[in-house]
């Protein structure tokens, strides 16, 4: 059975071997419980579409140059392990920590942020009644935040940061961003040529 203190002393052997950073997780993403993972499964869904690749091994990275890895940090819960994520977070490669917590006193996000401090953190609402909770540190300590549930954003937050340095991550995203474009040419075309009841008829038959 893994303990809590079995995975601190892995993060802590990880970070103590300084490893080459093109075979590290760029992105961190971790959460406050297991049950949050249908929504922040976003954030895999947006790094996997711009091509990264999930890390769950340190010492075997993927083929791919770009990774990203997850885990369960509770900071109600594991306190000890929030802290010995966010404390090895950059020795250990990561770049970028995607954070997700529900509930009204959504702090795993928050503390990350401060401990992690100066690796960025985005923060996830995983719901509604957590976003007070996630935005409101205070000045001096920022956190960046995405809107209750929209974890995909938050994804794409993560690679814009690793773009400033990685041309392949910016070409991706431009190229997401113009396929967004190119869709909406396509349904505005559709909707004039066809007509709205035409095209909403259409839209049910494709359903």
């Amino acid at each position: 059975m893994t303990t809590v203190q079995d995975l601190i002393d892995r993060l802590d052997a990880e970070a103590a071997q300084h490893a080459d950073p093109e075979t590290t997780p760029d992105i961190g993403i971790i959460m406050g419980s297991d049950s949050d993972l249908p929504t922040m499964e976003g954030a895999f869904d947006a790094l996997t579409e711009l091509g990264f690749a999930e890390q769950t091994d340190f010492e075997t990275p993927p083929d791919q140059r770009f990774t990203f890895e997850s885990y369960v940090v509770s900071a109600h819960r594991t306190p000890e392990l929030m802290e010995a994520y966010a404390r090895t977070a950059a020795d250990r490669g990561v770049d970028v920590i995607i954070a997700g917590a529900g509930g009204k006193s959504a702090d795993l996000p928050n503390m990350t942020a401060s401990l992690a401090f100066p690796v960025p953190v985005i923060g996830v609402p995983v719901q509604e009644k957590s976003v007070d909770s996630v935005i409101g540190m205070p000045t001096g300590a920022p956190l960046v935040a995405v809107d209750a549930g929209k974890s995909f954003n938050a994804g794409l937050s993560a690679a814009q940061v690793l773009a400033r340095e990685h041309e392949a991550i910016e070409e991706r995203l431009v190229g997401y961003h113009e396929d967004l474009k190119g869709d909406v040419a396509e349904v505005s075309a559709a909707l004039h040529d066809e007509g709205i009841e035409a095209f909403q008829r259409r839209q049910r038959s494709e359903e």
